[in-house]
């Protein structure tokens, strides 16, 4: 199961996108997390964080995968009807292929205010392919 976790991407330079996940009733996750008070999970906001990093280095590296975590802090619940606001920005291209990324997530309310639902410091890397998976077995 896929869950696209970017609706738009707003701006985009070379080194910074900015992106946008409108939370709706329609997600199927919300019925279990949690009953009667649906929020957008915690993991599914560092996902949001993490396809809004591989869109922005789209083309500098094969397939990327989530590489390591720092620093995660998370704020403010997204409920529905509210949007998720994801802004990435690259901060170290490193030797070994891998790129360190700094990540802010922000919960944009019907009234429009606002506060950091999570921010941190990550990075992504090439996916490594098993001697196995690449021998077709």
């Amino acid at each position: 199961m896929k869950f696209l976790l970017i609706d738009q991407v707003l701006s985009r330079t070379d080194t910074s996108l900015t992106a946008i996940k409108n939370v709706t009733a329609a997600e199927e996750y919300l019925g279990d997390h949690f009953p009667g008070f649906p929020v957008l999970p915690g993991v599914f906001m560092l996902e949001a964080l993490t396809q809004a990093a591989r869109e922005l280095l789209k083309g500098r590296g094969k397939h990327l995968v989530l590489g390591q975590v720092k620093a995660l802090r998370y704020g403010s619940f997204v409920r529905p009807g509210e949007a998720l606001k994801v802004e990435v920005t690259l901060d170290k291209v490193n030797e070994d292929g891998s790129f360190g990324l700094k990540g802010l997530a922000s919960v944009v309310r019907i009234d429009g205010t606002g506060e950091t639902a999570v921010s941190g410091r990550f990075t992504m890397r090439p996916a490594r392919i098993s001697a196995t998976a690449a021998a077709g077995a």
